[in-house]
């Protein structure tokens, strides 16, 4: 009786899921009507699905759903009969994170759930794929907004089908429920995805905490030079643009992973220009002004504080983009002997191929972007929404999941507190930097940007470069960055690092972290670098400060003016100073 009770209601429920995926199956083929004629109307083309592979793709996707099925069924009708813990064996799990709780696999529902929704994500995929008469651009627009529409579909970004969060509304009797609320509203109040506990860092006392003194300010940037650690110190001092987009303490988080630190240690003298977050005071800044009242005025007082001919750079990011401009423009005006090399993190300065980043800069996303301006300055809180967008599954709906879903207490990460503390910038600039650089690519074309009536011709660049890339950054991808190779005409040395565009450029040698990759011989693109390149275990770091000794041997005493607020500077006040902490 009981089993015959049993037996009854396991083929209820196998009718009632029959139901289920058929229904799912019918809403997949729907939507990709839908989206298949809206795909005909992408502006400005003649855009036409595909009908054939339309077909082929719908015939495929009847077949996975299929399949999917009869691997329910057959689970299910293992279970019908079987004893109190079930004769199923349980489906492999996947290597997707966002589906590691075992429920997703061991659950027939959430398995359903999740294989169907790894079907559709697919389906989704291939139809964008499928669409004609887009150029290669828009086609990227297309799947790069395919992609984060999947990626926002997913079953684990909801309170309902996601088998974890559901568990733990349970186990802590709606307490996660009412935590991952309060964490929604206070982000909504801030308009920012909150990723780490910021009550848990201060400034100057456990992160940017390498010794140093304020001993410049302008308008624009405050200027920090370091205390030095060892009694002699190379005699061309170090000066480091960070980018402006975000705080230059990426390269100062904590003394184990501080770049800043290991290059005082190795004898450095450094200075760090930390850039004023733009206000109203700042709408009409432009291109120009970063170069000339940022670079250059920076590169001047460094040289007449220390009576030196020279200095070493570095420029990370954008500031790298601006630096190669700032050569070009010295070698212009027979100045270039003011730079005695300089280093580039992650730069690009021809951006025929710069990512999806590219995508953001069409009219539309102008138009939406001015939408933001406010006194002339854009708020840094829509720059680092589209930087995570670009990593929407780690920086977007990872932690929806962990604060919202399970209402778990946030992780204490540096790395992601500075990723939080955001920056603005002149509206002037930005506009100038997305349509100038990124839409029309005017720096790689020689005179294409003029500054002070000076016309930037790259080629014109004899300084010694060091470019270092990621092989996994997808804000600069290296492909990206090799290009720089292409338009100096002095001696350069590519190298590219492990991981992206932090963790390749933050990866100190204690850390014994990733790998780098060499060539010994010239190579003519990056794919033949590639082929060629000779991969050496660890941190890059240490080839760069031989690379460095090598062009500058000399060395001083650690004393006088190489000491900061005791040279012709006094010092204003102890690093990081306080443009870093303006809002």
């Amino acid at each position: 009786m009981d089993q015959d009770l049993k037996d009854a209601t396991g083929l209820a429920q196998l009718q009632h899921w029959t139901r289920v995926v058929g229904l799912a199956q019918q809403a997949i083929l729907e939507r990709s009507a839908e989206l298949a004629e809206q795909a005909t109307r992408f502006p400005g083309h003649e855009a036409r699905p595909n009908l054939e592979k339309i077909a082929r793709i719908q015939s495929q996707a009847a077949e996975r759903s299929m399949a999917v099925w009869q691997q329910v069924l057959a689970r299910a009708m293992d279970g019908i009969g079987a004893g109190p813990d079930g004769d199923a064996k349980p489906a492999p799990a996947s290597r997707d994170r966002r589906f590691a709780d075992p429920s997703w696999h061991d659950n027939p529902v959430f398995d359903l759930i999740r294989q169907m929704y790894l079907l559709a994500s697919d389906y989704f995929m291939q139809l964008a794929d499928s669409v004609d008469g887009l150029d290669v651009r828009d086609k990227e627009k297309l799947r790069f907004v395919t992609e984060r529409f999947v990626e926002a579909a997913s079953p684990a970004n909801f309170l309902f089908t996601n088998p974890a969060a559901l568990q733990r509304l349970i186990e802590t009797k709606g307490e996660s429920l009412l935590t991952g609320l309060e964490h929604m509203l206070a982000d909504l109040d801030r308009g920012q995805l909150t990723h780490t506990d910021g009550s848990a860092f201060e400034l100057g006392r456990n992160i940017a905490t390498t010794p140093g003194k304020v001993v410049y300010e302008t308008p624009l940037y405050q200027l920090i030079q370091y205390e030095p650690t060892t009694p002699q110190v190379m005699k061309t001092p170090l000066l480091i643009f960070p980018p402006w987009i975000n705080r230059f303490y990426i390269l100062d988080l904590n003394p184990e992973k501080s770049f800043v630190k290991w290059a005082v240690d190795q004898g450095l003298t450094v200075f760090m220009v930390s850039w004023k977050s733009a206000d109203a005071s700042m709408a009409d800044f432009d291109l120009g002004d970063y170069m000339l009242k940022g670079q250059v005025d920076a590169i001047d007082v460094v040289r007449d504080l220390l009576d030196v001919p020279s200095v070493h750079t570095i420029g990370y990011c954008v500031a790298g983009t601006f630096l190669a401009a700032t050569l070009a423009w010295l070698a212009a005006r027979g100045e270039s002997d003011k730079v005695a090399s300089a280093t580039f993190f992650t730069t690009q300065v021809d951006f025929s191929e710069a990512g999806d980043l590219a995508l953001f800069v069409d009219d539309e996303q102008l138009a939406l972007i001015d939408g933001f301006v406010k006194d002339g300055y854009l708020d840094g809180r829509y720059l680092a929404a589209t930087f995570n967008l670009l990593r929407g599954q780690d920086l977007i709906w990872n932690y929806v999941v962990n604060n919202y879903l399970l209402g778990k207490d946030y992780p204490q990460f540096d790395l992601l507190y500075w990723n939080g503390d955001t920056t603005n910038l002149p509206a002037k600039w930005h506009r100038a930097y997305l349509t100038q650089l990124y839409r029309d690519n005017r720096l790689v074309v020689p005179g294409g940007l003029e500054v002070d009536g000076i016309h930037i011709d790259l080629r014109k660049v004899e300084t010694p470069s060091y470019i270092q890339a990621g092989i996994e950054d997808h804000i600069a991808p290296p492909c990206s960055v090799w290009k720089l190779m292409d338009q100096f005409s002095g001696p350069r040395r590519f190298v590219l690092a492990g991981s992206g565009h932090i963790a390749g450029v933050v990866n100190p040698p204690a850390a014994g972290k990733y790998q780098y990759w060499t060539s010994a011989a010239p190579q003519p693109d990056f794919a033949a670098f590639r082929k060629a390149a000779q991969e050496t275990k660890g941190s890059w770091w240490p080839d760069w400060r031989a690379w460095l000794a090598e062009l500058s041997p000399e060395t001083v005493s650690a004393s006088g003016a190489r000491m900061p607020g005791e040279g012709k500077l006094p010092a204003i006040e102890d690093a990081p100073g306080r443009y870093v902490t303006q809002r």
